[in-house]
């Protein structure tokens, strides 16, 4: 079925394959879909994540003036509370909590919000991240902030290999390692939980078995984001759906982004799996071989086997395996199992979609009469035998000329 949001873009993450994008390189705002960014920076600019910070909510007053205050997301943390990098990362990734991410912003950007956002671009360039850009990290409404679902995509892919990161954004539910007892004297009532309500096995509407994290963001001028990983049977892939509608038809709330997230991880769980394109035992062909003692010829097999990520609905059957260059039209035994041959590029609809070594399938010996006989045939033709007879001409040359001075002499003591 169609999906409700405006971006979309669904990757394997075990071969980095995009099996299915929608408008994913137009423009959208993140909104706290920027969270991930601002996690990325403070884990890689922080040498000790289990630093205590005093909240000061000085920090990020300014959020009570802005316009669309509906927006604001609040993780129960006030002016004073001293929290870890770990917790502040926690209820910033879990709940969008404009607390935590200020705080770290702040902090990380040595006492300048304005410089954290400066080194959140900067992240952006090196990762390669062209059409995105960062004006806040808290994920407020600016027009000066915009990414795409590819973008999104491509950041996310880049910080779960970041020490920490995926552990944080795929918690379920994170209690402070530190706590207030004046400001939360109810120390089971302070809990943070992720705002992806896949994760939520009491969900009966969005549960998802094998849904984990990552960040969700709304705006009400952007819609409903989210950025989400799921596994299944070994099959591992990532979600990026932004920009669906708040409300439906009717004016009612609507989560559509979920909806959508499911929609493209029960399309990649039903309709694709990792199937062998091309057998390691499959013979693709076979090369003259002279001189060989029994088979004249070689045959050739692929190096390795070639699995890829398939549609179960297309039979691998219509791969060409046609595409073969030889190395050589023909070989002189002997040939060892495994000698290179050439190469196969495998197609599917002219297209090429890998391409593997060929090797020779076992060894072909050298049959010793037929290279003697071979071995006298060539010797004309060598350039030993050239050499050979150039020699042999000029030792008869000087033999001649040793046999006329010979006679000469021999007339001379005559007379």
């Amino acid at each position: 079925s169609s999906l409700h949001s405006e971006s979309a873009i669904l990757i394997n993450l075990d071969c980095n394959t995009v099996i299915y994008e929608k408008n994913a390189d137009t423009s959208q705002m993140p909104g706290p879909l920027v969270n991930i960014m601002a996690a990325v920076v403070c884990i890689e600019n922080c040498s000790d994540l289990t630093q205590e910070i005093t909240v000061d909510e000085d920090v990020y007053s300014d959020l009570y003036n802005i316009k669309y205050q509906d927006d604001l997301r609040y993780a129960d943390i006030y002016d004073g509370d001293v929290l870890t990098y770990y917790d502040l990362l926690y209820a910033m990734m879990l709940t969008s909590s404009v607390e935590a991410s200020s705080t770290i912003a702040y902090n990380i950007g040595g006492a300048s919000t304005a410089n954290f956002v400066q080194m959140m671009n900067d992240k952006a360039a090196e990762l390669g991240l062209s059409s995105t850009h960062f004006a806040n990290a808290t994920g407020m409404y600016s027009t000066d902030q915009y990414t795409t679902a590819r973008d999104m995509a491509k950041l996310t892919q880049y910080a779960l290999k970041v020490p920490h990161f995926e552990e944080i954004s795929t918690a379920y539910v994170r209690e402070p390692s530190i706590r207030d007892p004046e400001s939360h004297p109810d120390r089971d009532s302070w809990k943070w939980y992720h705002s992806n309500t896949m994760m939520d096995s009491e969900s009966e509407k969005y549960y998802y078995a094998g849904a984990r994290g990552i960040k969700t963001g709304n705006l009400e001028m952007g819609g409903r984001n989210i950025v989400t990983i799921a596994g299944r049977d070994g099959n591992n892939y990532l979600a990026v759906a932004m920009k669906a509608p708040i409300n439906d038809s009717e004016g009612e709330v609507a989560f559509y982004h979920l909806d959508d997230a499911e929609t493209m991880f029960n399309w990649a769980f039903n309709h694709f799996s990792y199937k062998v394109i091309l057998p390691e035992t499959a013979e693709l062909g076979e090369i003259p071989v002279s001189l060989a003692d029994g088979n004249d010829y070689v045959l050739a097999r692929p190096r390795e086997e070639i699995s890829m990520l398939w549609v179960d609905d297309v039979d691998v059957s219509l791969v060409n395996r046609d595409n073969i260059q030889w190395n050589a039209e023909s070989l002189q035994a002997p040939v060892k199992k495994g000698d290179l041959l050439g190469k196969v590029t495998l197609e599917y609809s002219g297209e090429a979609i890998a391409t593997v070594d060929l090797i020779a399938v076992s060894d072909v010996e050298r049959s010793a009469v037929k290279y003697n006989i071979y071995a006298a045939k060539m010797f004309p033709k060598s350039k030993w035998f050239k050499k050979a007879f150039i020699i042999t001409g000029i030792l008869c040359g000087i033999y001649i000329l040793l046999c006329i001075y010979s006679y000469v002499l021999f007339k001379q003591r005559q007379k």
